[in-house]
């Protein structure tokens, strides 16, 4: 296995294409850039359901499994 292959990182290199395409090319400098618009973007694409985790958004996912675990009894001693 060649771990540097993009062949090989297809959620990220999707990811990274989407990124690309919503105004933060590949070669970007981002010291200019405002962190409210990368922070934009990235909010943008944190919130896309993805088919990996059964068509939920990442949060909607960890939120899931936060209920799931309260209703174990695993995170009653946290609080």
């Amino acid at each position: 296995m060649d771990p540097g292959t993009p062949s090989q990182r297809g959620l990220n290199e999707h990811s990274n294409g989407l990124m690309r395409r919503n105004g933060l090319p590949k070669e970007i400098d981002f010291k200019p850039v405002p962190q409210a618009y990368i922070s934009k973007v990235f909010n943008w694409r944190n919130n896309i359901p993805r088919k990996s985790l059964g068509y939920l958004t990442p949060i909607e996912y960890f939120m899931k499994l936060v209920d799931q675990a309260f209703e174990k009894g695993m995170l009653s001693r946290l609080i």
